[in-house]
């Protein structure tokens, strides 16, 4: 049955991405500079993420593994990431910690990509043990502790237990030789959670906003009765999740994930503090329907896109965008102002 839901994930998640919306990072908007003195040539989109420097700011978020048949998915990930330097997270690896059979469909993509930046997955609600054993499977570079209450509570046969799930956390991070990210998988976060997890010494947070692959949608797909429709919308973005981190990011590095659907997003979240991007669908999506070589040179793409946004803000480095303009507009805006964030500042910055 585990098996069978890893397929049911991956086709629902490809088609609930199919179409361009209206996203929050719309709602941001960067102020032109007519004289940014300086040359592309300049631009170099290196960042150090918990550490680790990274060649490109692109993660290849956790998607697949866990059926037999995501094998040959998780070897071209891998290619991808090889070949554009980016960093690859796989999937929840629970089912291959209970069906030793699976194993191979998670530990090929660090046969294909042996110098690679490979982050390990599992529920926040893992042990120590299984956590060891997937970092292990993959000769990890960090762990992935996912988050992803709603998606449970949706799934006909989902988890109902959460109590003592912060202390689980805070053990392993404690007991493991890597360090480790807490990932949110599209329902967003806010400052309430930054706050807890600093204070059981968590440095690494993806903050999984509302406005990508949504779990909610595709659980309630698989429902016999798809009554849960009423949840669809709920979370916070990623936008909004960036911005109630504010306060946080000298201590914290983020990566901004969920609804980024082009270069111009990517820049918009590292000026809202972002250390990296993690981006799931849209590399599936171009997998499937382009193959490993398009997909490759559509990311490489990607990153001279992005350091030609960068050359119109005048920012040579990654992180330099945070002193980029930005005006917030819209129902950002709004939940800024319901929520007593500073937010008028961004449009002040040079």
């Amino acid at each position: 049955m585990r098996e069978q839901r890893k397929l049911d994930h991956l086709n629902l998640a490809l088609q609930s991405n199919k179409s361009e919306r209206y996203l929050s990072f719309d709602e941001l908007h960067f102020i032109h500079r007519s004289l940014p003195e300086m040359d592309v040539q300049e631009c170099n989109v290196n960042v150090n993420l918990g550490g680790l420097n990274l060649t490109s700011p692109l993660i290849i978020n956790a998607m697949t593994g866990g059926a037999f048949s995501t094998e040959q998915i998780n070897h071209d990930l891998a290619v991808i990431a090889k070949e554009t330097g980016m960093a690859l997270a796989v999937g929840s690896q629970k089912a291959a910690l209970r069906n030793h059979k699976l194993i191979r469909t998670y530990e090929v993509v660090r046969k294909v990509n042996p110098k690679g930046i490979i982050f390990a997955n599992v529920s926040a609600d893992s042990t120590v043990e299984d956590a060891l054993e997937a970092i292990e499977m993959v000769q990890a570079d960090m762990l992935q502790l996912h988050l992803n209450i709603p998606q449970e509570l949706v799934m006909p046969e989902g988890d109902r237990h959460f109590k003592g799930m912060i202390e689980k956390i805070h053990h392993i991070k404690e007991k493991v030789p890597v360090s480790v990210i807490v990932k949110e998988v599209g329902f967003g976060m806010c400052k309430e959670t930054y706050e807890t997890l600093k204070g059981i010494g968590i440095h690494i947070i993806d903050v999984g906003g509302k406005g990508g692959t949504n779990f909610a949608w595709i659980e309630n797909q698989r429902r016999e009765g798809k009554d849960f429709d009423f949840i669809n919308e709920w979370g916070q973005s990623t936008v909004v999740s960036l911005i109630e981190s504010a306060k946080y990011q000298t201590e914290i590095d983020f990566i901004s994930s969920g609804g980024i659907r082009n270069p111009l997003d990517m820049v918009k979240s590292f000026a809202l503090g972002a250390k990296a991007i993690g981006l799931a669908s849209p590399v599936l999506s171009l997998l499937k329907e382009q193959g490993v070589e398009k997909a490759i040179h559509r990311i490489q793409n990607w990153h001279e896109q992005i350091k030609l946004i960068m050359t119109m803000l005048g920012k040579p480095r990654v992180e330099k965008l945070v002193n980029a303009s930005l005006v917030v507009t819209g129902t950002t805006k709004e939940w800024c102002e319901c929520r007593n964030i500073e937010y008028k500042s961004y449009a002040k910055r040079m």
